[in-house]
């Protein structure tokens, strides 16, 4: 069965030279996939025209006319831009012609028009932004990481609950271990949400480990971490500038004269694991948890592979059935 994805072309830094050809490439490596490319025709026509297309059955494009500043506030973009690529990707989703939507546009205006258009499932106060970070062992995953920066024991009780259903469909794992980002393992750590929230947790029926520190995150110490969304976005930030600068003193380090040039190139085959083991590109995509419907934000500043891994995430998240097992999660819990 063909897995249909609604590409946003116009949104993020580069628009159609970015995300055009990343979705050339996902049609290249995935055979049982679609894209409706979304955007200016005559721009996305012309990025098409500097590939060569193989097998245009598997593209469409859908012209839109207006787009979603960078800088746009979400309620201006809701109001105003109904035309967007950005809106009419989401509402592919709804009327059912795609199976998601990918965007590496204005993340606040994406939250704002997503959760207007598909709604959330009754159960779930607020959608949660989740991505995948790696650690020492393979994965983990975080929510929420900037969509909601003041929260209450429920939601972060939901956020929880959101995050083990994503890791049960697309990991494979029937009881995900679940983590609360806190500033201590003890119970008593932490301000009064945190701590109720835990205690929410506990009596919850997940598989609740109890409290994370942030450097548990990279240890791989639970499959999904749960913490508020102003935590969470300066727990990614501050995960990613670290990155940047360890590669940055590395190379800088090699650079310094030849016997660290030469020390270079015998460690190249270590770099070089070291580098796709870690690099950010692969894990870009993060998911809008808890809307009736699958939207992937990508970074905005993505080149074309890590674009790519967003769409790669869209369709992962399709034929794992993540809203099937979301929908029954929460009737449960409404119930």
């Amino acid at each position: 069965m063909l897995t249909v994805v609604a590409i946003d072309c116009m949104g993020g830094d580069h628009g159609p030279r970015v995300t055009v050809p990343a979705a050339l490439d996902f049609l290249s490596a995935h055979s049982m996939t679609k894209v409706v490319l979304v955007g200016d025709s005559a721009e996305i026509k012309r990025q098409l025209s500097l590939r060569a297309v193989t097998d245009e059955s598997r593209i469409r494009i859908q012209h839109s006319t207006e787009v979603v500043r960078m800088d746009e506030s979400p309620a201006s973009a809701l109001r105003s831009k109904k035309d967007s690529s950005m809106r009419i990707a989401a509402n592919l989703v709804k009327l059912g012609e795609a199976d998601a939507c990918v965007s590496a546009g204005n993340t606040g205006a994406l939250m704002a028009i997503s959760r207007f258009v598909l709604k959330t499932y009754p159960g779930i106060d607020r959608p949660a932004i989740v991505s995948v970070l790696p650690t020492i062992i393979g994965r983990t995953y975080v929510l929420d990481l900037g969509a909601n920066v003041d929260c209450g024991p429920e939601h972060l009780l939901q956020f929880g609950m959101m995050g083990a259903s994503l890791v049960a469909a697309v990991e494979n794992k029937e009881r995900p271990t679940v983590g609360l980002l806190n500033i201590g393992e003890e119970s008593i750590k932490g301000n009064e949400v945190v701590k109720r929230a835990g205690e929410l947790l506990s009596a919850s029926g997940l598989n609740f480990i109890g409290n994370v520190e942030g450097d548990d995150i990279f240890r791989g110490k639970s499959d999904v971490v749960v913490c508020d969304g102003f935590v969470g976005n300066v727990a990614l930030k501050s995960s990613e500038g670290l990155a940047q600068m360890l590669g940055g003193a590395l190379k800088e380090e090699f650079s310094k004269n030849i016997y660290t040039k030469l020390a270079a190139l015998v460690a190249l085959p270590v770099l070089a694991a070291f580098r796709r083991r870690f690099d950010h590109r692969r894990y870009n995509g993060a998911t809008l948890i808890g809307l009736r419907g699958i939207v992937i934000k990508s970074h905005g500043s993505a080149d074309a592979y890590g674009f790519m891994r967003a769409i790669e995430r869209a369709t992962e998240e399709v034929r794992s059935n993540v809203l099937s097992r979301m929908a029954t999660r929460f009737a449960g819990e409404v119930g």
